[in-house]
């Protein structure tokens, strides 16, 4: 799919992987609206994007902003990052059972608010006329806590892993759709999540990080993003960006 010119929706474009994924798309010549909560609409729009307020788990809110995006052609491109993290454990330290108020939020943004998103823009893009093939291509995001949840994780890791199995079934029922459906599964990057972290908690996670020995970077997501709308044979699968990291147990 051509970058140029063509129509995205790029979830969490407020900050983070989204706001550098969104300036990518844009400065490669496409028209982006970018989706995040309420109160973000100045840094979407200082960056040249279509601000969309939405929870992403909110259908009439997605729907909304698909719309908006419809306004401006037709809908080529997702690229969905909007995510939360939230500590849980089983059995917590006092030996109260984990809160499943916290685990039911962060399945709710992650998993049913990917489902959410990606449903509604792909009804869209299933009825436009295809381009070289293909009508679209939506490329979500996972993270390598799908496969090594750590202590603390029971609710993102397995979030997560929902995101990892949505992509291939995804993937086969849109390929009659001319639409593609692939995943990014970052490592530790260079995020508001992380920046919250003592130096000392940052600088530990950093070097635990084979080669380079850093947090990914934003503009790396970004890139390969671009790279998947472009490469047609890019399809049902998910993509570690993670400088070899394998996380421990905590």
């Amino acid at each position: 799919m051509k970058i140029d010119g063509s129509v995205a929706i790029v979830t969490g474009a407020g900050s983070g992987l989204g706001r550098a994924t969104a300036t990518a798309l844009l400065d490669r010549g496409a028209r982006v609206v970018g989706v995040d909560l309420p109160g973000t609409e100045k840094t979407i729009r200082d960056i040249g994007a279509i601000p969309a307020g939405a929870d992403v788990a909110d259908p009439d809110a997605v729907a909304a902003a698909v719309a908006t995006a419809g306004e401006l052609g037709p809908l080529r491109i997702l690229v969905h990052c909007a995510g939360r993290d939230g500590a849980v454990r089983l059995v917590d330290r006092d030996g109260a059972p984990g809160s499943l108020e916290t685990f039911e939020a962060v399945i709710r943004t992650n998993l049913t608010g990917t489902f959410n998103v990606l449903r509604l823009a792909a009804a869209a893009m299933s009825a436009t006329e295809p381009v070289d093939g293909e009508r679209g291509v939506c490329i979500l995001t996972a993270s390598i806590a799908a496969w090594e949840g750590q202590i603390g994780q029971a609710a993102y890791a397995p979030s997560k892993a929902g995101v990892v199995g949505l992509t291939i079934t995804a993937a086969r029922d849109l390929a009659s759709r001319g639409i593609r459906v692939a995943s990014i599964a970052p490592g530790i990057f260079d995020t508001p999540m992380v920046e919250r972290l003592p130096d000392s908690v940052r600088e530990s996670l950093a070097a635990s990080i084979p080669n380079p020995s850093r947090f990914g970077r934003p503009e790396e997501y970004a890139a390969l993003a671009s790279h998947i709308v472009e490469n047609q044979l890019i399809n049902g699968e998910t993509i570690r960006i993670d400088g070899a990291l394998r996380m421990g147990p905590r």
